[in-house]
């Protein structure tokens, strides 16, 4: 492609609405251009990254025997409605643009396809030999995402490979996810990206086992935590730890202590001359379900350590039958608007205890008369420990469960695992932290949907049983942008060689002498010919110009034809390390077609 001829134009500064290295460098470069808020056109040379990412990905899916398909956007409300998934969509998690059609009928814009695929098998798949099976399809998402940001990082409409596994039974299911493990592994490998997979949370999607593909990066919007043997990775929203050793309590018998101005575990411990390890705090969250019920919940955890919401929540939507429900709406510390529609008299935030009276929730057909309680396990072996009086300013030592306060039923693991815990597969490892981006995510699904929507297949014996199912996504969109986030300097991108969207770029300094412009085109014509993708720079700009515009796009390596030409010589530059080294013109082609080889 000559530059002259293609829609490129670069910026010189950061666009105002760019808040991360990649999304500025995108805009700059002229790959992507917003259209409007968390909606951006991918431009010429965005759309031949996409491609590139795109084939490898399809490589890799058709190595597995998986096959290509491509799937309505346009989903009908009853496949949801089916699987139980509408309200999570449309109102817990809120991010499935739903609309109505002239025949009052309800459609959703599909952020992800296991509804239909599911139908999809429900009709076709009647017995054991057509599986196991696996259908694949790359295409447009759209998600409402509450608050779009960092350009195509978290956008409301991205391209992504979604895949389906159909299983006879579980073994067969654990094959297949491995197989995508394996397949995830080998596209992550070839678009050149540092990269590592964690335990994850199956969030919305559900099922028993999941597993994130983290590309890393400062700008990773996912912590990981992770030991240095290898053995344990996951997102901190899953991650588990063993807490610091307790230290002994330093009370020996119950009493109620005055205790002004110790609203935080600092200040207490500070003030009574303890350890965060010895007290009780106790947190109190609001609860909605998707049936309009609220729940106050009260989770009484070790001082030290904090609540994982995520694990919290996922707790909390395990009991939602209990209340007539489905599904969590929301969870969240109440400000003092929310408790005001709720509680029947001023609570004594700071100095909760574990057994705050059930007569603090307001009578209300709408709310829970009473508080679901928790108990995070790092709580139930204090012993005499420290803990709020229910009364402002107040606290109690010396307490104990089973004697001045009952033990909560629901023991859990609420607790939020960080940097510098002990590792649980091994205590001489602690857990170190990484920023990551997320860019594909894998689930063993089980029989959710299949039991759901009533898919199953005939087995040997004749039974009639559902079909094991899992669910593999790969953000494409998401994974160009996480390269240029990975790999990048002061002056521009540094593209891998696999997935960049030419690998040489041709700079004529100065089209008005003939003769280097006639070798400029003839280099350029012999690299195409031999399948080296190149460009040509053949602009009326400034050699400085067409040299800066060459970083800031990050094609791997630069041909100058200058001055070097009098020695019948080119000079090559590699973006990457920005080593320039002269190069015979007849030794060009054969030498960059070596070093993108080597590359990819």
């Amino acid at each position: 492609m000559r530059l002259s001829q293609m829609l490129f134009v670069t910026l010189r500064e950061d666009p105002a609405e760019a808040e991360i290295p990649s999304h500025k460098l995108l805009l700059r470069a002229g790959y992507i251009r917003r259209i409007g808020s968390g909606i951006y056109a991918y431009l010429p040379l965005m759309w031949r990254v996409l491609k590139k990412i795109s084939q490898i990905v399809r490589e890799e899916m058709d190595a597995t025997g998986a096959q290509e398909c491509l799937l309505p956007q346009l989903q009908p409300s009853d496949l949801w409605k089916e699987s139980g998934r509408w309200d999570t969509y449309t109102k817990a998690e809120g991010i499935m643009f739903a609309l109505i059609d002239r025949q009052e009928r309800q459609l959703g814009l599909g952020p992800t396809h296991e509804e239909v695929i599911t139908a999809i098998a429900r009709d076709t798949v009647r017995s054991y030999r057509q599986l196991p099976l696996n259908l694949y399809q790359i295409q447009s998402k759209f998600r409402d995402e509450i608050r779009p940001r960092f350009g195509l990082m978290r956008g409301r409409e991205f391209i992504m490979k979604d895949a389906y596994s159909f299983d006879a039974g579980e073994e067969s299911l654990k094959k297949s996810y491995r197989d995508m493990d394996i397949a995830y592994r080998n596209i992550l490998d070839r678009c050149g990206l540092a990269y590592t997979a964690v335990e994850a949370d199956s969030g919305a999607i559900g099922g028993s086992a999941s597993q994130e593909f983290m590309v890393l990066a400062d700008a990773g919007e996912d912590e990981v935590l992770y030991t240095e043997d290898g053995k344990y990775a996951a997102n901190v929203e899953k991650a588990i730890s063993l807490p610091p050793d307790i230290e002994a309590s330093p009370f020996t018998s119950y009493e109620k202590r005055e205790t002004p101005g110790t609203e935080t575990i600092e200040k207490l411990c500070d003030f009574l001359k303890c350890s965060p390890t010895a007290v009780v705090k106790n947190v109190l969250y609001e609860t909605i379900y998707d049936n309009g019920t609220t729940v106050l919940v009260l989770v009484s955890i070790r001082g030290d350590r904090d609540v994982n919401e995520v694990k919290l929540q996922n707790e909390v939507a395990k009991l939602a039958p209990q209340y007539d429900a489905n599904v969590v709406i929301s969870l969240s510390v109440p400000d003092e608007k929310a408790q005001k529609k709720w509680a029947s008299k001023p609570l004594p935030l700071g100095y909760i205890a574990p057994d705050l009276s059930d007569d603090y929730i307001e009578t209300s057909k709408d709310i829970a008369p009473k508080f679901l309680r928790f108990v995070d396990k790092t709580a139930v072996d204090l012993t005499n420990f420290v803990t709020g009086a229910n009364e402002s300013g107040y606290h109690v030592v010396g307490a104990n469960w089973g004697k001045e306060f009952k033990l909560p039923k629901l023991v859990v693991d609420v607790r939020k695992a960080i940097a510098g815990d002990r590792a649980v597969h091994d205590e001489s490892q602690t857990l170190q932290s990484a920023r990551g981006i997320e860019v594909g995510h894998i689930f063993q699904l089980g029989t959710k949907y299949s039991q759901a929507m009533g898919a199953t297949y005939t087995n040997e014996e004749g039974e009639e049983k559902p079909i094991s199912m899992g669910c593999y996504g790969f953000g494409v969109s998401r994974l160009a942008q996480a390269a240029v986030e990975q790999s990048y300097d002061k002056d521009g991108i540094i593209w891998p060689v696999s997935i960049a969207p030419y690998q040489a770029i041709v700079i004529i300094p100065n089209i008005s002498d003939t003769e280097k412009v006639e070798i400029a085109q003839k280099l350029y014509r012999d690299l195409n010919k031999a399948g080296v993708e190149t460009m040509l720079d053949d602009r009326d700009e400034r050699a400085g110009v067409k040299f800066k515009d060459a970083d800031l796009i990050g094609i791997p390596y630069r041909i100058v034809t200058g001055r070097s030409l009098a020695k019948g010589k080119v000079e090559v530059v590699d973006r990457a390390n920005k080593e320039s080294q002269e190069i015979p013109l007849d030794e060009i082609v054969s030498t960059l077609k070596q070093w993108i080889s080597e590359a990819i």
